[in-house]
């Protein structure tokens, strides 16, 4: 039990040398003093064995601790640290075992507390998550092998140091984590991003699906299902589809992560024109693909996980596979189809290419683009509906 508010040491010298005097039973004093007779007896040992000096607190710190850290191993650390900063304390601790074989490792906490104290440890800020949104293709699932499921993003742009505006497109595959593609565009154009995967494509093969924003040219607020004439373009190479909820990055988290560490690492620390940065850009993509341990991978590089797809590239792939029932029209220039001398307007997203029209009766069809369902047409009316959202599932299959 504690002592009573007072000076401690003061009291415990009253009570020790009262139990010398006996003048009282032992027990009562203790009680008479608040304490356990346990507790009674400890001072009394240490006052006969040292004294006054017996009588104060000891410390409490551990004589020895076997996992210490040496003064070498904290500066080694540290030193990792400033190479990477970006980097957080597991990828650190691994980069330290690399280095460093055969001389004790310190556990992740312990790296934690070391780089906290330095100084070098920003805490995050989380995100509240949104309700759910409607209208847009969802096709939500996790990759069990690479190029199963691609993402896509532009990152924010930054002035370089002679005033050119440097706006990097980036491509990720979600499984492996490896950086497909990062590359200083001109502008955000449909032609621009296309001929970009168009060389992905031939360099690395074809993804079955493809994760993007809601954004242009990924996507087009306009069209049904918001169908662009990029996503179209991916649709007729047997890609399918996936866009995040609107406002929600955090849906393409890993491809967001990554941006962080462009921001951090590259962003504004370059000197010199677009040049400078692409070549910044290329060296940073081949750090975090051959040299950065990622935590979601247990701590591999994406380069051991990652192989090219074995679904090849056709530049020019031919028409959709339709029923045999199913009526075929091209749409026009202007996105419509024609049907009984009428021009129905459907989307331009999708003029050149070739649509079904699945028979429903009473002149009502159902259209299709390839595997993808846009709506329903009604002859009567000449009008189309389109359909406000779709939600399939991928199958996985032999990349």
């Amino acid at each position: 039990m504690p002592w009573k508010e007072a000076n401690a040491v003061e009291q415990r010298l009253e009570f020790v040398q009262r139990a010398g005097r006996g003048e009282i039973p032992f027990a009562q004093l203790c009680r008479e003093f608040g304490i356990a007779p346990k507790t009674g007896y400890k001072w009394k040992e240490r006052y006969e064995l040292e004294g006054l000096r017996g009588l104060s607190e000891l410390s409490r710190r551990p004589r020895s601790c076997q996992t210490s850290l040496d003064e070498n191993c904290i500066c080694e650390l540290i030193r990792l640290k400033n190479l990477h900063p970006a980097w957080g304390p597991e990828k650190i601790r691994e980069l330290y075992r690399r280095a460093s074989p055969g001389r004790p490792l310190p556990s992740r906490s312990s790296v934690q507390r070391i780089l906290g104290k330095a100084g070098l440890v920003q805490q995050r800020r989380r995100r509240r998550r949104r309700p759910e949104d409607l209208g847009r293709i969802s096709q939500r699932f996790e990759p069990t092998a690479p190029n199963q499921l691609w993402t896509v993003d532009f990152k924010g742009w930054w002035y370089c140091s002679q005033g050119e505006k440097v706006l990097p497109l980036t491509v990720c595959d979600a499984f492996s984590r490896y950086v497909l593609l990062v590359e200083v565009v001109p502008d955000a154009r449909m032609e621009t991003v296309r001929d970009c995967f168009a060389r992905l494509f031939e360099q690395h093969g074809l993804p079955l699906c493809i994760r993007s924003d809601n954004g242009p040219p990924f996507a087009c607020s306009r069209a049904p299902l918001g169908l662009s004439r990029l996503s179209a373009w991916w649709l007729a190479q047997g890609i399918c589809l996936d866009r995040s909820r609107p406002g929600s990055p955090q849906d393409n988290g890993s491809h967001e992560r990554m941006h962080r560490d462009i921001a951090l690492e590259v962003e504004g620390r370059v000197q010199g024109g677009l040049a400078a940065q692409q070549a910044a850009l290329s060296l940073w993509r081949e750090d975090y693909n051959r040299l950065r341990p990622h935590g979601a991978l247990g701590l591999r590089m994406p380069a051991e996980l990652y192989r090219p797809s074995l679904r090849r590239y056709d530049p020019q792939p031919g028409a959709a596979e339709y029923p045999l029932e199913y009526l075929r029209r091209r749409v026009t220039t202007s996105g419509c189809i024609r049907m009984e001398g009428r021009a129905i307007r459907v989307t331009s997203a999708l003029r050149g290419w070739e649509v079904g029209l699945q028979p429903l009766g009473a002149g009502r069809f159902n259209i299709w683009f390839g595997s993808l369902r846009l709506g329903e047409l009604s002859i009567t009316d000449a009008k189309f509906t389109p359909e406000r959202e779709l939600t399939y599932t991928v199958q996985g299959g032999n990349t």
